[in-house]
């Protein structure tokens, strides 16, 4: 969904993004009780319930007592981030630095061709160091502010909300809890040790909610109870399933093939281009390097 470069230092490493999360929730469309598809539309609250058009909308921003400050198409996109394809790595820090409340969604990053090398030191060495990177980027005009995670080799990004988004319990208005009760303590203590496992049963992470809906909706097909058919040019084709751990194994056999190939038609390319390459391998003295020697130096670090 968003291809770019993690860039950091000297450090450039060509990626692919792909969503590490779906939703598997049933969804309810609204219809009449014939079966046709509703649609929303919008009336003005001091109009005589006759629908907008389109260009009669505009966005307010709302500055108390019925008050707006009207915000035009163009000006808003004037305040959109510059275009860019590149996550812009500007820290490291511990793991532990970093809330699980601030994770909002979660992504894989896969290796581009030809960064496969860079791509798993980046990982390894990430991992080992126990620490995890802080990035920015933007995806469809908006800005993202992200952490670049490694784990078990692969390096997947969160999104981050940001910090001022996040609650404290002073803010929710939580009492003084004081000491807890010894009695009840050890009780708690030992209703905890009878509920323990060593691993997370994965059973118990399934949408229940989503299954009692699905299960009705089969019932009531097989009774023939209230089914409607929607009209044929408003049914919608079903989104084709991707695997994306399969995708990304395949995105990094490909990537160990585009190294392999690459390193055969080096002479082929524009001293640029080998310059880019050396760089995305942290090649040292490339700056100053010829030709040959930018091919020779590229063939030897693959």
């Amino acid at each position: 969904m968003w291809s770019g470069t993690v860039a950091f230092g000297l450090v450039a490493l060509p990626v692919q993004l792909f969503p590490a999360n779906r939703t598997t929730r049933a969804s309810l469309r609204m219809v009449s009780g014939d079966g046709q598809p509703l649609e929303r539309r919008y009336f003005a609250s001091d109009d005589d319930a006759r629908p907008l058009e389109s260009d009669a909308i505009v966005r307010g921003f709302p500055i108390g007592d019925d008050r707006f400050v009207v915000v035009e198409d163009e000006e808003l996109e004037a305040l959109d981030p510059d275009k860019s394809h590149e996550i812009d790595l500007s820290r490291f820090v511990a793991a532990d630095e970093v809330d699980p409340m601030l994770f909002e969604r979660g992504y894989f990053l896969a290796p581009d061709r030809g960064a496969l090398k860079a791509y798993r030191l980046l990982a390894k060495t990430m991992e080992e160091a126990g620490r995890i990177g802080i990035a920015t980027f933007v995806m469809r005009d908006t800005e993202y502010l992200v952490a670049i995670i490694a784990e078990d080799g692969i390096l997947r990004a969160q999104t981050l909300r940001f910090h001022d988004e996040l609650r404290s319990p002073e803010d929710v208005g939580l009492p003084d809890l004081g000491d807890a009760d010894a009695p009840l303590r050890k009780e708690a203590e030992r209703a905890m040790k009878r509920l323990s496992a060593d691993d997370l049963d994965r059973s118990h992470l399934r949408d229940r909610a989503t299954k009692r809906l699905l299960d009705l909706v089969a019932r009531k097909r097989k009774a023939g109870e209230d089914v409607v058919e929607l009209a044929a040019d408003s049914a919608e084709a079903p989104a084709d399933e991707v695997d994306l751990m399969q995708v990304l194994k395949q995105s990094l056999e490909q990537a160990d093939e585009g190294d392999e190939e690459a390193t055969t038609d080096l002479g082929e390319r524009t001293k640029s281009e080998l310059y880019e390459r050396a760089q995305a391998l942290d090649i040292e003295g490339r700056s100053s390097m010829t030709k040959q020697e930018l091919v020779e130096a590229i063939r030897a670090a693959s």
